[in-house]
């Protein structure tokens, strides 16, 4: 009776947690791809001017698909090019399904190979990732005017972060264009 019982709560587990990650019934699903550009501000010395471009793709939830980054100013922080660094991400968003207005949260995270040791961190404010989707209940709808706002930390050496071991600032992170406001 006991492995019955057993057996019973793992199918009711596999059942409940088998939904995976498919949106629920009249929801919109939203994706996102292409190019957004990343404006850091505050920090010192070299931390302080770590502006950057990158590519993605990510529908709703996930870890980000990197398909491209290059920092536009490295200084001694970072390496360009080659194995200078690696990326990673995720994000969490949800559309309204009577406004088409999308919202959630993006985190970045860029690792220095060369020199080692630098971790740039950007965190999206709660809802901090806004932007507008075409889709509908039936059709996966694409991203568009999407910004995304926070905070980074930059931990690493001295030659970096312009003496202490961690600094931070502000960001800001927008969709296909050059420059933007934060909404």
């Amino acid at each position: 009776m006991k492995k019955l019982a057993i057996l019973m709560l793992l199918a009711l587990e596999l059942a409940v947690c088998g939904c995976g990650t498919s949106p629920a019934p009249n929801t919109v699903s939203t994706s996102t791809s292409g190019f957004w550009e990343a404006q850091l501000s505050g920090g010192t010395g070299e931390a302080a001017g770590l502006n950057f471009v990158t590519a993605f793709n990510v529908t709703n939830i996930g870890p980000l698909d990197i398909t491209s980054f290059s920092f536009f100013n490295t200084g001694a922080c970072f390496a360009n090019g080659v194995k200078g660094s690696t990326e990673s991400g995720t994000a969490q968003f949800t559309t309204n399904t009577g406004t088409g207005q999308v919202t959630g949260n993006l985190t970045y995270t860029v690792t220095s190979a060369i020199p080692t040791g630098n971790v740039l961190t950007l965190t999206s404010y709660p809802n901090g990732l806004t932007g507008t989707s075409n889709g509908t209940t039936t059709t996966t709808g694409t991203l568009s005017n999407g910004v995304a706002v926070g905070s980074w930390t930059l931990t690493g050496s001295s030659d970096c972060t312009g003496g202490p071991s961690s600094v931070t600032g502000n960001f800001i992170m927008c969709q296909g264009a050059a420059t933007c406001t934060v909404p």
